[in-house]
C-alpha cells in the first residue's frame, strides 16, 4: 500500500513504509504528519501526489513517483525461468512499481500487467542459489496469460457471456452442491471488495469486483430457477418510463419526491 503523507508546512510525499521513511529517516513523530491518501495503484498515487502538492501550495515534484522506480527491476531471463532480483517477501511491491516492464526469454516475450501479479506471487519460488532472489517458470506464465489458444481474445454478446458463466458454474458443481444462501454471502463479500476499491479509486479492482458480482448474480438467479437476462429485462421494463430527478447525486423517482 502506497501512502501520501503530509508534514504540515514542509512537504507532501509518498512512501510504502511510513515509520521508516517519515519517522526514522526524516525524524517526524506520528503526530507530526498525516496520511492524506492511500492506494495500491502506483499510477493513481503518483498523479494524486502531484495534485495534492499543487492544491496545498507546495512545489510539485518534477518526476512522477512511479517513474522513480519504473523498470528499476532487472529480470534475469533464461530458457526455463525468469528470475527477479528480490526475495518473495519484497516481490509484490517491486512488481507493483514496475507495471509495464517488458522482458524476453529465448522463447517468449512478456509484459508485466497488474492482473499478472497474483499469479506470480502464488507461483514464485525462492532461488536455490540466492535467498534474495525469486523466480517463475516461463512456460507456466506463458500458458496462464499469453497463449491465445488457452486465453482467446474474443468478443461475446451479452447472452453468450451469461451462458458461459452458467456453463462454468455447472462444470464446477455450483448448481448441484451450492445454494442461494452461499451465493448471497459471496455477493456481500464481493460488494465489500467493491467498496474498498471505490475508496481507493483503484480502477482495476473496481472492474474486477463488478465482474465478480455479475458472475455471482448470474449463479444466484440460476439457483432460484431464473435467468439473469430475464431479471435484467424485468428491471428495465420497470424503469424504462420512470421519471424523476437527481437529488444529492441520487436519482429519485417522481412518486418519492
Amino acid at each position: 500500500m502506497y501512502n501520501i503523507y503530509h508534514i504540515p508546512g514542509k512537504k507532501i510525499g509518498v512512501t510504502r513504509n511510513l515509520n521508516k521513511r517519515v519517522t526514522e529517516q526524516q525524524g517526524y513523530a506520528p503526530d507530526e504528519y498525516e496520511v492524506l491518501f492511500a492506494s495500491d495503484d502506483i499510477n493513481l498515487i503518483s498523479n494524486k501526489e502531484i495534485e495534492l502538492q499543487q492544491s496545498y501550495g507546495y512545489r510539485k515534484d518534477r518526476t512522477l513517483y512511479k517513474n522513480l522506480f519504473k523498470s528499476n527491476m532487472r529480470i534475469n531471463p533464461t530458457e526455463q525461468t525468469s528470475t527477479f532480483p528480490v526475495p518473495i517477501t519484497k516481490l509484490k511491491g517491486n512488481l507493483m512499481d514496475n507495471i509495464g516492464l517488458e522482458w524476453e526469454t529465448p522463447e517468449y516475450k512478456f509484459k508485466l500487467e497488474k492482473e499478472h501479479i497474483p499469479w506470480i506471487m502464488q507461483n514464485a519460488r525462492t532461488s536455490m542459489f540466492n535467498d534474495d532472489r525469486s523466480y517463475i517458470y516461463n512456460k507456466a506464465f506463458y500458458e496462464a496469460f499469453f497463449n491465445l489458444e488457452h486465453n482467446p481474445k474474443v468478443s461475446w454478446n451479452q447472452n453468450e457471456r451469461f451462458e458461459l458463466i452458467r456453463k462454468w458454474a455447472t462444470e464446477r458443481g455450483i448448481y448441484d452442491k451450492g445454494n442461494s444462501h452461499t451465493q448471497y454471502v459471496k455477493l456481500m463479500e464481493e460488494a465489500g471488495e467493491l467498496a474498498q476499491a471505490l475508496l481507493n479509486k483503484d480502477a482495476y479492482e473496481i472492474k474486477d469486483a463488478i465482474g465478480d458480482m455479475v458472475v455471482v448474480l448470474t449463479n444466484l438467479a440460476a439457483l432460484e430457477g431464473m435467468q439473469i437476462e430475464d431479471c435484467i429485462d424485468s428491471a428495465y421494463a420497470e424503469i424504462a418510463t420512470r421519471t424523476g430527478k437527481m437529488v444529492n447525486g441520487t436519482f429519485v423517482k417522481s412518486e418519492s419526491l
